[in-house]
């Protein structure tokens, strides 16, 4: 096919799932470098590609829309672009990428006659993976479907002003201290581990002699659970919960010794830039939705289902239980409950881990000191 001058990427799903939708982005502008890609997500999700380099644009759209602005919305996508990928199988998504697009792109749910609307409004369509196959190789099969050479790393990017913004706010020199970055909270109560397994992290940490940044979010259920336990913790710590917007903190977490962090998108983000990093997961799915490991092939998924596991930068610990993972919303089937697997696991496993992660941290600064 001759070469789009306008593409559209749709990702309009969590946060997540947009910068999971950054390798086919990447791969897009690799094979078509003077194209412009515009990204289509839900609002209040683009914060996570807001500097990112291979995008011109970022459209946003409401998730629970009004009729009428809505259709002023969908009027002004008309045949807008050359191509439109979508990278959801949902209704919307489908439907937002045969109209913008001249040709479009997608995935198809299954094939009962309920999705046959699908296959006909795309003018390449492919059969979805939602169990067995990891979110950026499944997104990475569209741009299969024309040929294109995969280029699968997840993008994370900053300004100079952001790293000039972090610096002095934390009140010591980012590449030669031995830190750690720690984020506690998720979004969703099932995925959180236990106060008192964060605080034990944080006292071994401190007997170590390692530095501790704690990020978040700047909701209000947040920042008081965090008020409450930094006062708990020991020694030497930053408290930036709040108050770093997703692009100063991919600097932050870049320069990290090692970051460690529940199922949430900043873990994502801390595997995309290279740190060590140790996620905590439980009820997720790690082959769909563990972090991709910085420089992993596309053509494998990272992660099996079972077991806690050590890939390039990534050290996964899972949850205890048999029925890890259920693939629920906690033990309670919805968001607001707690999950027995991650509520039982031990601080001790969790330090072991991480005491395994400063360890290849060590070792990957000795080797760039040798390399210069």
């Amino acid at each position: 096919m001759n070469a789009p001058q306008k593409i559209l990427v749709i990702a309009t799903r969590r946060i997540g799932d947009v910068l999971l939708a950054t390798p086919l982005i990447r791969t897009i502008h690799e094979s078509w470098p003077d194209a412009e890609i515009d990204a289509l997500v839900f609002k209040g999700t683009e914060g996570i590609i807001a500097d990112n380099p291979d995008i011109r644009k970022i459209i946003t759209v409401e998730e629970y829309f009004r009729t009428w602005s809505h259709l002023k919305f969908l009027l002004g996508l008309v045949r807008r672009y050359d191509f439109a990928f979508s990278t959801i199988n949902g209704d919307r998504p489908v439907f937002y990428a045969w109209l913008a697009g001249k040709s479009s792109a997608g995935f198809v749910p299954g094939k009962g006659i309920k999705h046959f609307w699908k296959r006909c409004l795309l003018s390449k369509w492919i059969y979805s993976e939602t169990h067995n196959t990891h979110t950026v190789i499944n997104n990475l099969r569209l741009a299969q479907l024309l040929g294109l050479p995969l280029h699968p790393n997840v993008i994370v990017s900053w300004q100079k002003a952001d790293e000039l913004r972090v610096a002095s706010l934390i009140k010591f020199d980012l590449a030669s201290e031995q830190f750690a970055v720690i984020h506690m909270h998720p979004k969703y109560a099932y995925k959180e581990w236990t106060k008192q397994g964060w605080v034990a992290l944080a006292r071994w940490l401190y007997e170590q002699g390692i530095c501790m940044v704690f990020t978040g979010s700047n909701s209000g259920r947040e920042m008081a659970g965090m008020d409450e336990l930094f006062h708990a913790l020991p020694g030497r710590g930053f408290n930036m919960v709040g108050r770093l917007n997703l692009s100063e903190t991919a600097f932050l977490l870049s320069k990290a010794s090692v970051y460690i962090g529940p199922d949430t998108v900043i873990t994502h983000m801390a595997a995309a830039v290279g740190v060590p990093a140790v996620a905590l997961y439980g009820p997720t799915n790690p082959v769909v939705w563990g972090p991709w490991p910085q420089d992993h092939p596309a053509g494998e998924n990272p992660f099996v289902m079972n077991g806690s596991q050590h890939v390039k930068n990534v050290f996964l610990v899972q949850g205890e239980g048999d029925c890890v993972p259920c693939h629920e919303e906690g033990c309670d089937r919805h968001i607001g409950s707690l999950s027995n697997c991650l509520q039982n696991l031990s601080s001790d496993r969790l330090i072991t881990v991480v005491q395994q992660a400063l360890q290849q941290s060590s070792q990957t600064n000795q080797q760039n000191k040798n390399s210069n």
